[in-house]
């Protein structure tokens, strides 16, 4: 069986890895990788392929940056081509960037049978394009891989047949165990002069990063952190420019520490001895559950509420005066030992794999 796996931004090539590990270990699939190039700078592309051990993709789109209708129109018009040359028996698309609706619109069109892994994830905010992204593609695929119990009760509530439901469990997290035992904190922590606590910290979504006022609140609660603990800050490239807008670097205080993206091994790294991650993505919320780290995320509402009934996460909403209580309540807290939630075990892909194959 042919598959198409198609990925086009950072945490896709964590989703992809177990699911091309999974096929390269059997006789009955071949993967066949379709990169978009949605995130097209190395740091957050190339070098995940060579760490993560996916294969070169089978074509590399570029269809780079620009406005969410014309960044989905161009992964469009150039998966048409390729999927129609490949003939994939399915195309699997994973979480909810642009590229995901794209490779599923055009799949779907074409009559290929597709499915998404990630499937029934819901903010419920209708403003976040990634929500638009997560409905419109679950509303058109043939098979929805659900990471959770929850993602489960979302799709059946929105009626999706139960036949076209599989709760498989979370792709990140095979990722995440599979290379835990090879991170190297004590390494990543000398590279970087880090000898004592840390805060890590990550944002890149518009509504943090692209309104000045927004930034510079947050910014300006990290350095009051950072004179009491130092404040890692891996630098998204979007988010880069509207930093250096507000806050040139030879104004920062030497406690907030801007460095460059990391790899994926080194982030993890990075997480596990934090004493707190703050973050406004998704699936750092996942990982810091399983690593028992606890994580602060800086949205007033998450897709992920599985990571705050039953993991570490905390929604702290918007508000930059809610960043340092809740990073000096979250460190004087004794550490979690971590609760993973059903089928987060590492085996997810392995599931994934099962069903289609009593899908042919």
């Amino acid at each position: 069986m042919k598959v198409a796996l198609v990925a086009g931004a950072r945490p896709n090539f964590m989703k992809i890895a177990p699911l091309a590990w999974a096929m390269a270990a059997r006789d009955d699939f071949e993967a066949f990788i379709i990169h978009t190039g949605q995130h097209y700078d190395d740091n957050m592309s190339r070098v995940f392929f060579t760490e993560l051990g996916i294969p070169e993709p089978d074509v590399n789109l570029e269809v780079g940056s620009g406005s969410h209708a014309a960044q989905t129109a161009r992964a469009m018009a150039a998966i048409e081509p390729v999927l129609v040359s490949a003939k994939p028996d399915w195309v699997l698309v994973v979480g909810d960037v642009n590229s995901t609706l794209a490779a599923a619109l055009v799949s779907v069109k074409l009559g290929i049978p597709t499915a998404h892994v990630e499937a029934g994830l819901r903010s419920g905010d209708r403003t976040m394009p990634e929500e638009i992204n997560r409905l419109a593609t679950d509303a058109i695929c043939d098979l929805l891989f659900a990471p959770s119990a929850d993602a489960v009760e979302n799709l059946r509530l929105e009626g999706h047949l139960e036949e076209r439901i599989a709760f498989v469990g979370n792709v990140m997290v095979d990722t995440l165990l599979h290379f835990l035992p090879r991170t190297n904190p004590a390494g990543v922590r000398r590279r970087l002069e880090l000898a004592g606590d840390y805060t890590l910290v990550t944002l890149h979504r518009p509504a943090n990063v692209d309104d000045p006022l927004r930034l510079e609140g947050i910014i300006s609660a990290l350095e009051k952190v950072s004179t009491e603990m130092t404040v890692v800050f891996p630098i998204h490239p979007r988010t880069r420019p509207m930093l250096d807008n507000i806050r040139p670097a030879s104004s920062r205080p030497p406690g907030l520490r801007i460095i460059d993206p990391v790899a994926y091994l080194d982030f993890i790294a990075l997480e596990q001895e934090a004493r707190a991650v703050l973050t406004d993505s998704g699936g750092i919320q996942e990982e810091t559950t399983i690593l028992g780290v606890p994580c602060l995320t800086f949205r007033d509402n998450t897709e992920r509420p599985i990571t705050v009934t039953e993991g570490t996460n905390r929604i702290i909403g918007t508000n930059p005066r809610a960043i340092v209580p809740a990073i000096n309540e979250s460190v004087g807290k004794p550490p979690s030992d971590g609760h993973r939630p059903e089928f987060w075990d590492g085996q997810a892909a392995t599931r994934i794999l099962g069903v289609l194959a009593q899908a042919k």
